[in-house]
């Protein structure tokens, strides 16, 4: 159950901030309980903690809070005074009196483990039995492991020491070793907020190297590099690729930012059942360990590992050294972070096409979040900490960071980057606002960038540009406009390119680059050029925006949008081409048949992968239902027809394999699928290895072909902790009533199941081929989230609210149902609202894209 003062307010915060300034932490954790059992009927597993703040009051006499959310607190010590546990803290705050302009606060508390991926996680290997133990707070769980001012903006040193078995290695943000007296004790860090201090402990698997580097004025920086897995995962851990993107990024950044890495060590730990990607930690960033590949993947995979490594080593500065106030400018940090590291993977490693993922990927993510109903400026309105949990999102971070590309194209490479050099110096272990970054960005650029804030930063939407072209009966261009649409127009910084056919290719001819400022721009540098067969309205994608095409343009990418040979000028087509099917602008069949034309010729894998899973989206939400059987086939046909011509043992063969698998409906299909299991079928360089043993067997659960005992069966191969997710996603997708009641109240009624358990669970539950056996839970679903919201952690909350809302019952019963629930809970939490609201925004567009793939027939 959630305790009163959980979720701390904006307007809290600040007042403690301007009474309260943190001089240090020293934080003890007792982590022996985390192995053995519990006694009966022991309630929670939980371990000691003892924290001494001491910090100033601006005004003594006043009184204060810390914040600590744990299931007892055994003693609390303020100025060598003992208070009442009992009367001072309520299960998510310590009420502090009578403040002296100097305190000493020392908490001693029993702080509860976690299975949800917040605070403390305990993990239990089931293949060796093996715990291991990792920390996870952003935005604000540190209070579940110690108490603390629990705000970004308190920073202080924080100095750890903690006792672990004796089997174990424990690793923090600051460098550390086990004395003689068995405790582990860790150099005191930099001023940092809580929210990036770790503690990972276990029998982890732990490589180390070391980056080198001569500094300007002759000395030479040592950064010890440290990287660490399951010992169950050793086998497949490739540390050094990892060290090699690790060096590379650290030398960029050093070159580009003229501030050495302030942080001591760099420890990356790959972690289980992990909530998000990865976490900005200094000196021990963490990772979900998905990124340690147990079987085949495509280069695609490494770029996103590359990606997110160097995503993390860029909040070293932006963030971590200089970090926001509040959560309303946590775009400071995750938009630069963002932006930085495609920018930096593009400059620094063999990922050199980082930006056409960003186009198709990235940008794919920020479209839909900016035409949700809750879409919000990149700065935006955070009034407290749900908010800034829901607000990790496609504005904060895609949106963002494709906002500093277009103000990169704005201001110019140089002075953003000198603007980023006197930023950090100037604000170094502090804390900023928007204003901060502005005034740095105006010394380097000369531009008004409080007028460029108001159109990028301070509103939200995103518009649409158009060409607009008129030739003359010579077929030379007479006149050429982009037309922009939206709710706010901006200023965008865009490239035109012209495209026609060359013996077979569909190639450029001609570009102009302009300044879009309103409703209708004239392109007069194009004027008097031959008829183009495609206008690609921001080709080279400098700004952030839809693109829309003329009928020419729209005809000719129908025809031969195989024979773009730019890979980003056909990436920036392809998101444009799945925007217009999401807005109800172009059939679904109409996409699918793109996809199927035209997708074996896509040499870029992450492109190709991007548009397997838009493919499967148009079939499953935005094909007319009476469609979708010979649509889903012919994307079976298809995959598998690319799945046999693509060269033996390439990543395009594997990609299309696991693409038809999950396209797999018919009996040829599912017997394929069952031969390729058992050995007795084989596609030449097809190697089936464990990961895609399980993507196979998926389907087969799903249509009820395989039953418990296969999909045991298959476990016993791989009794390991990603066996066990596959299994029990596999057990929820077989086609059984039963099956999905056990599913439902697994997830639903009941909370034994971790984070990632119940994440699998919901996944394999929800099936698209079985929306009949789904429709009973519609109900069900409305009665129970109110109540799962209360009762349950918020990240165990937003999975079950998203993945279980009722998108496959497309019909306006469920549109309904969801206003009706929205009237007679005007009170439930904002957040909570915000989650069913995008749920319902995303269905309503399902059915105006059904109604016109439907008409579309007629």
């Amino acid at each position: 159950m959630p305790v009163p003062g959980e979720n701390l307010s904006r307007d809290e915060a600040r007042r403690r901030a301007e009474l309260t300034s943190v001089d240090g932490y020293e934080v003890f954790l007792d982590l022996r309980s985390a192995v053995g059992e519990l006694p009966e009927g022991s309630g929670p597993r939980t371990f000691r903690s003892v924290t001494t703040i001491r910090f100033r009051c601006a005004q003594p006499g006043a009184s204060a809070f810390v914040d600590l959310i744990a299931p007892s607190v055994t003693e609390v010590t303020l100025n060598g005074e003992k208070l009442d546990p009992a009367a001072v803290f309520d299960g998510s705050r310590i009420a502090l009196g009578s403040l002296a302009a100097e305190n000493v606060l020392v908490v001693d508390a029993q702080c509860a483990y976690s299975r949800t991926g917040e605070g403390m996680h305990r993990f239990v290997d089931p293949e060796d039995g093996e715990v291991y133990l990792y920390t996870q707070y952003e935005p604000a769980d540190a209070r579940r492991v110690f108490a603390c001012f629990e705000q970004p903006d308190l920073k202080a040193p924080f100095r750890f020491e903690v006792t672990a078995p004796d089997a174990w290695t424990v690793w923090s943000n600051g460098a550390g070793e086990r004395a003689a007296d068995g405790v582990w004790r860790f150099a005191e860090t930099k001023p940092i907020s809580t929210y990036i201090t770790a503690v990972v402990a276990g029998p982890y698997h732990y490589v180390t190297d070391l980056y080198t580097r001569t500094l300007d004025d002759g000395t030479t920086l040592e950064i010890p590099l440290g990287a660490m897995c399951r010992k169950g995962l050793a086998r497949h851990f490739d540390a050094g690729d990892i060290f090699l993107v690790t060096k590379q990024g650290l030398d960029f950044f050093h070159d580009r930012f003229d501030y050495p890495y302030p942080f001591g060590k760099y420890d990356q730990a790959f972690v289980p059942e992990y909530n998000i990607g990865a976490m900005e930690n200094p000196g021990c960033v963490t990772f979900r360990e998905e990124f340690v590949f147990r079987g085949q993947v495509t280069q695609a995979s490494y770029e996103r590992r590359a990606n997110v490594i160097l995503h993390e080593m860029a909040h070293m500065w932006f963030g971590d050294l200089v970090t926001m106030v509040w959560w309303d400018d946590l775009w400071l940090k995750e938009s630069f972070a963002d932006f930085m590291g495609t920018f930096s993977m593009v400059g620094a490693t063999r990922f050199t096409n980082g930006w056409i993922t960003f186009a198709n990927n990235r940008k794919s993510w920020a479209y839909r979040a900016d035409q949700l109903p809750s879409t919000h400026p990149v700065t935006a309105d955070i009034r407290d900490l749900e908010a800034a949990k829901l607000n990790f999102d496609g504005i904060t971070y895609a949106k963002g960071a494709s906002v500093l590309k277009q103000l990169v194209a704005y201001v110019g490479q140089d002075a953003f980057l000198e603007g980023a050099r006197r930023y950090f110096k100037r604000h170094a272990y502090g804390n900023t606002r928007l204003g901060d970054l502005l005034s740095v960005l105006e010394e380097t650029s000369g531009r008004d960038m409080a007028a460029w804030s108001r159109s990028w930063l301070e509103t939200a939407g995103v518009n649409s540009l158009t060409p607009l072209v008129t030739c003359d009966a010579a077929g030379r261009i007479t006149e050429l406009a982009v037309l922009q649409d939206g709710d706010q127009l901006r200023p965008h910084r865009v490239a035109v390119g012209l495209y026609r056919r060359e013996d077979g290719d569909l190639v450029r001819y001609a570009r102009a680059e302009i300044d879009v400022t309103g409703a209708s721009t004239a392109v007069d540098e194009l004027v008097g050029e031959e008829r183009p067969e495609l206008v690609l309205v921001n080709d080279e994608d400098l700004t952030y925006c839809k693109i829309r095409f003329d009928e020419s343009s729209l005809t000719t990418l129908r025809a031969h949008l195989g024979d773009l040979t730019d890979p980003l000028a056909r990436a920036l087509c392809w998101s444009a081409l799945w925007n217009l099917t999401r807005d109800a602008l172009m059939p679904t069949r109409d996409f699918v048949d793109l996809v199927l034309r035209c997708a074996g010729r896509e040499s870029d894998i992450g492109v190709l992968q991007m548009l397997h899973a838009w493919a499967r989206s148009a079939l499953v939400h935005y094909a007319a239902p009476e469609w979708r059987e010979e649509g889903g086939r012919l994307l079976a046909e298809g995959a598998l027809r690319e799945l046999r011509v693509a060269e033996p043992g390439s990543q395009h063969q594997l990609t299309w394999a696991r693409f038809f698998a999950t396209t797999a409906a018919s009996a040829a299909d599912l017997q394929l699928l069952q031969g390729l299991l058992a050995g007795t079928a084989k596609i030449d360089g097809l190697d089936v290895d464990q990961e895609l043993r399980w993507a196979f067997l998926l389907p087969l659960a799903s249509h009820g072909v395989a039953d418990e005992a296969e999909i045991a069966a298959e476990l016993a191969r791989d009794d390991t902790a990603s066996g066990r997710r596959h299994q029990v996603r596999c057990l929820a997708a077989r086609p059984s009533p039963a099956v999905k009641d056990q599913a439902w109240a697994q997830v639903v009624e009941s909370d034994a199941l971790s984070n990632a358990l119940v994440e699998a669970t919901i996944s394999g539950m929800v099936q698209p081929n079985q929306r009949e056996l789904l429709a009973p839970y519609a109900p069900a679903y409305f009665a129970a989230i109110a109540r799962v919201w209360e009762e349950r952690s918020i990240q165990i909350g937003m999975d079950v609210v998203r993945g279980l809302y009722p998108s496959l019952q497309d019909n306006a019963s469920t549109p309904a149902a969801t206003d009706a629930w929205l009237s007679a809970h005007e009170d439930a939490p904002p957040a909570l609202r915000r989650l069913v609201l995008e749920s319902r925004d995303d269905l309503a567009r399902a059915l105006r894209a059904q109604e016109c793939d439907a008409a579309a027939a007629l």
